[in-house]
């Protein structure tokens, strides 16, 4: 299997024991696939963020802002809670680590840490399935497997849909259709309803380049990121984003 990997920090120096540095990673977005809901911004259609554009902004990503709403559901700049310092395309995945500012806002690294993504659990999962624990075993890890198949169908499916759109999307343009002359002022990864649990991430970004306007997917074929956001998982427009600390 072959990952493809493009990525971009900032050298922060290290201070052991900072107050004010609480280390978080997540993922931000995902590439290359349709948002399962409108983002605010894009007059109730779906993106889809390509791999293109996510790698020739990766720089606007370093050092902007990651902001909260106290209810979970929206961007709020004025709620900057900590930084970004890198950000990577790891297959899908469109990758953010930095710092959130644990002195200033103790309650948003507490919920975090009690709703956000924790790797120990997943290791612990893991490890049930390695020893036999229950919920593990051959009948598990067949079910695991099967599950995993179920939902690279799915993706699949919606990856060829957008493919699909996107083809038509460049037909029209060839043909003197809207194509690529149709900016958007920016957009929000968020999304006005849905349903879900824990935390997830959503990107803010301006000067956005679609494809075809009158498309049910808009194809984003160029953004710059301004921003990004924590809110919970049904309020995203992508479901498969996560925030956790990190060590």
């Amino acid at each position: 299997m072959t990952i493809a990997l493009e990525s971009m920090a900032v050298a922060m120096p290290e201070v052991e024991g900072h107050p004010n540095r609480a280390g978080f990673r997540g993922v931000l977005t995902i590439v290359d696939v349709p948002s399962q809901r409108a983002p605010a911004g894009s007059k109730g259609r779906r993106v889809l963020l390509t791999r293109g554009a996510a790698e020739a902004a990766l720089a606007s990503l370093l050092g902007m802002a990651v902001d909260y709403a106290p209810s979970f559901d929206r961007h709020d700049v004025r709620r900057k809670v900590g930084v970004i310092t890198s950000a990577e395309v790891v297959g899908r995945n469109l990758e953010v680590g930095g710092y959130l500012y644990a002195k200033d806002f103790p309650d948003i690294v507490e919920e975090i840490a009690r709703s956000g993504r924790r790797r120990g659990e997943l290791r612990s999962r893991n490890s049930g399935l390695e020893r036999g624990l229950p919920g593990g075993g051959p009948q598990a890890a067949q079910g695991l497997e099967i599950s995993g198949q179920r939902t690279e169908g799915a993706r699949l499916r919606a990856s060829l849909a957008a493919a699909v759109d996107r083809i038509r999307s460049l037909t029209t343009a060839m043909r003197g259709g809207m194509g690529r002359d149709a900016p958007v002022p920016g957009l929000r990864a968020e999304a006005t309803a849905g349903v879900g649990g824990g935390l997830g991430m959503s990107f803010e970004v301006t000067d956005v380049l679609v494809t075809d306007m009158r498309s049910r997917v808009w194809t984003l074929m160029k953004v710059t990121f301004t921003g990004a956001a924590i809110l919970r998982k049904e309020k995203a427009a992508y479901q498969d984003t996560w925030i956790e600390l990190s060590s």
